[in-house]
């Protein structure tokens, strides 16, 4: 006898969440119980997150100088240690402990728990900085089907173990690509897109290039949406550049029409 249609289970929708640097510093137990209601309203949930205030620090406090180029941070030997220690030792423990606190089952991963199979971006330009070739999401897979929310640091590896950094938003993508989320949420200090003043709820491609043009889109804002078009680029169904209470803007391929 085989299982009729209607009584096969349904897997849950899977949403990424990148948090930034910024957004780390200032979370708290609100931000904490958004994330747990998400998981209530049977989402699965991923937390991908930087640290770059906290890498600035500590690339200041040893002198170690610190470039970016097309925002990419160019990491030095001796920058990818401090970088290494400040989001493996420090920010991604840090962040697990907090959801823990707050009742969310999290782990803590970066590329080194044989989750990204990276080689180096381009060593000439960026120095020790990683380019991720696949994702493996047979293991994040097993965590979420086991109610554990993995919590992944940007930062992996080659494969002879040489620490690489990697950019927050890259990996944000390819997580969201490979498990096949529904949306990827960029957490910013900006509660979403704001034209003549008022945020926009649900926007399209066409539109945010039609801005930029005009000049309404501009100065910080536009990495973020530029980051959010590369994800609707590659196939994710939506993104969001969402504040602290992970409501903004929504952005979608094209408009959809009832």
């Amino acid at each position: 006898m085989t299982m009729s249609k209607s009584t096969q289970p349904i897997a849950p929708k899977r949403i990424v969440i990148k948090l930034g640097g910024s957004m780390l510093e200032r979370l708290n137990e609100t931000h904490i119980a958004n994330f747990k209601s998400l998981q209530e309203q049977g989402l699965d949930v991923i937390i991908v997150h930087g640290g770059g205030p906290a890498i600035n620090k500590q690339l200041e406090k040893n002198n170690v100088t610190s470039t970016t180029v097309g925002g990419i941070r160019v990491t030095s030997e001796e920058a990818v240690s401090i970088v290494q220690s400040t989001l493996i030792g420090q920010v991604n423990p840090t962040l697990v402990h907090q959801l823990n606190k707050g009742g969310i089952t999290a782990i803590g991963l970066s590329g080194y728990d044989n989750l990204l199979t990276c080689t180096f971006l381009d060593k000439e330009i960026y120095g020790f900085v990683g380019e991720i070739k696949e994702v493996n999401s047979q293991l994040l897979d097993t965590l979420l089907a086991n109610g554990i929310m993995p919590v992944i640091s940007c930062f992996g590896c080659a494969n002879d173990g040489i620490p690489l950094n990697i950019n927050g938003d890259i990996v944000a993508n390819k997580i969201a690509l490979a498990i096949k989320a529904e949306s990827l949420l960029l957490v910013t200090d900006t509660p979403g897109i704001k034209i003549a003043g008022e945020v926009q709820q649900v926007v399209t491609v066409k539109a945010i290039n039609n801005w930029i043009t005009s000049e309404d889109i501009y100065g910080g804002m536009i990495p973020k949406v530029t980051a959010a078009l590369d994800c609707l680029a590659e196939g994710i169904p939506s993104v969001q550049i969402v504040g602290e209470t992970l409501k903004g803007t929504t952005i979608l391929q094209q408009e959809v029409y009832a």
